[in-house]
């Protein structure tokens, strides 16, 4: 690969941050960074995760969870049940709140993206869906 094409992955990378919004400390004009809201996205959707869990799906920093994970406890979005297996473990879920948050969130991400097709032809809306699918093909090939 020459300079030529990492530039320009580069390039598509910063340029697709800012359509969405991803450089901004809290995304979704929620209160909330985006591996947070990955964090409720993965608890949502599974339902009940261990951190080890999480770290494997997200690739986070296990100190970085950690600190996530205490803020969600302070403010009741997630709670904590220690594994009947592994007492060194602990199974975390959404509480009530947590899902209503989650829920008010994915809402919000659903409209920023009508609103971006919505600027587009169908034609338009159709091609871009078919490249990015082709990009996630392609790129599930890497190891992260």
């Amino acid at each position: 690969m020459v300079q030529k094409d990492i530039d320009e992955i580069r390039a598509f990378n910063r340029f697709y941050t800012s359509v969405i919004g991803l450089l901004n400390n809290h995304i979704l004009d929620s209160n909330y960074s985006l591996p947070e809201v990955r964090v409720l996205y993965e608890l949502y959707h599974h339902h009940c995760l261990t951190a080890s869990e999480i770290i494997a799906i997200l690739h986070l920093d296990k100190g970085y969870l950690s600190r996530i994970l205490k803020q969600f406890e302070k403010k009741k979005l997630v709670v904590k049940v220690r594994s009947e297996n592994d007492g060194r473990s602990a199974h975390i879920s959404l509480t009530n709140s947590g899902s209503i948050e989650f829920e008010k969130l994915n809402a919000a991400s659903n409209e920023q993206i009508m609103n971006i097709l919505s600027s587009l032809s169908q034609d338009e809306s159709k091609k871009l869906l078919s490249h990015m699918k082709e990009v996630k093909i392609i790129l599930q090939k890497v190891k992260f």
